[in-house]
């Protein structure tokens, strides 16, 4: 396939899961009528972001397979013909609980998932305490638009994940993400932090030869616990193209969709003007594995 149309759906969520499954679904329906073949929703679309504070009733949002959530965009992908990823709180088992990503194939159809593999634990994102790693490796789904290679927000920091998806042949790299300043930060700190964040999506970009999508929640969500005075979620949902160039970039305020038509031959034209594959020295890479070099 030369040429894909994506659908990117940047939303605010409130504490009313039908709600947010609805308002979603509505977006879904737009991007569907203006031509998209594939959609991508952000992190844990289908509710707050509950991970601000350690709570224990917070497990009660989490579902298993199959469950509301998940039925719900099963059938629209069903409905419109569309691939869709999500982005669900999984609960796999008693106590066992997964940031998972599920990929609907155009019948509806579950393609495959993948659960989150690094999951931070820092003031206002503490996702240690709900999430266990996941387990399921660096796979891409395949689809009937390809091969995706879904990953989560913090995953984005890592540039082994982008790689190790680029390697077993994801021809996307796609990231629902839950991003955001602290509202006590200041001005210059919350701007180092967001061009921070778009410099390794697109540094992921350049360094596989492939397109990006990364999709952020929008809006400010209260900490209930009181610690801090919540997290204002920066948007700039943005699609990039395989040498890293910005294809189209939300604003950081607007829930919104947007169809992004994206050229997929040109990765194989850019991957052979900067052959980054042809050059790795694989014979050299042995001390990655290891946690530290002393």
């Amino acid at each position: 396939m030369d040429k894909i149309k994506v659908g990117i759906v940047q939303l605010s969520c409130g504490s009313d899961k039908q709600e947010n499954i609805d308002k979603s679904i509505g977006y879904i329906r737009k991007c569907a009528s203006e031509g998209a073949e594939l959609v991508v929703l952000q992190e844990l679309h289908c509710g707050i972001y509950f991970c601000q504070a350690e709570d224990l009733k917070m497990f009660d949002l989490a579902e298993s397979f199959p469950g509301p959530c998940y039925n719900a965009y099963s059938a629209i992908a069903s409905e419109l013909n569309l691939v869709i990823v999500t982005s669900l709180f999984e609960k796999r088992g008693p106590g066992l609980y997964h940031n998972t990503a599920v990929v609907f194939e155009k019948n509806g159809e579950e393609a495959g998932r993948y659960r989150k593999m690094h999951i931070p634990d820092d003031p206002g994102y503490y996702e240690k305490f709900y999430f266990t790693p996941g387990d399921m490796g660096f796979i891409p789904v395949v689809t009937s638009l390809g091969k995706l290679g879904v990953l989560i927000c913090w995953d984005q920091w890592y540039p082994e994940a982008a790689r190790l998806m680029a390697l077993a042949g994801a021809e996307l790299l796609i990231y629902p993400t839950a991003i955001g300043y602290e509202s006590s930060d200041s001005p210059e700190e919350k701007t180092r932090q967001r061009d921070a964040w778009m410099i390794a999506l697109r540094g992921n970009a350049v360094a596989n030869g492939l397109p990006v999508i990364s999709v952020n929640r929008v809006g400010t969500e209260p900490d209930w616990s009181g610690v801090t005075n919540g997290i204002e979620f920066w948007g700039t949902s943005l699609v990039a193209g395989p040498q890293g160039e910005i294809l189209w970039e939300a604003d950081q305020k607007t829930e919104l969709f947007k169809v992004v038509e994206i050229d997929m031959a040109r990765t194989e034209d850019v991957r052979r003007i900067w052959p980054f594959f042809r050059d790795r020295r694989i014979d050299e890479y042995g001390d990655l594995l290891k946690r530290y070099r002393d």
